[in-house]
């Protein structure tokens, strides 16, 4: 599950644009990202705050891969109905 997640922040909207912010180098010593051979260097996208990758868990398991009896399988009318008319994306 951490897997997955970690390959969806990867490839998010949110990453590339802090990377396109900060002009692909780094905050603290300025080093510039570069895929020059024999000359690699690699950034990566810090979340100031953390992440707190239980409670992520958890509210997933809570809300979204919850046990069968507590899903039911609607056409896409009924079921948007029963969201109260918004779109699943």
């Amino acid at each position: 599950m951490r897997s997955a997640l970690r390959r969806l922040w990867l490839r998010s909207r949110e990453r590339q644009a802090a990377l396109k912010r900060d002009n692909y180098s780094c905050l603290e010593c300025g080093v510039k990202q570069s895929r020059a051979k024999g000359r690699e260097v690699y950034v990566e996208v810090h979340h100031k705050d953390g992440i707190r990758w239980q409670e992520i868990l958890d509210y997933i398991f809570q809300q979204l891969l919850v046990n069968p009896d507590k899903l039911e399988t609607n056409c896409e009318e009924c079921h948007r109905r029963k969201d109260g008319g918004k779109t699943q994306e």
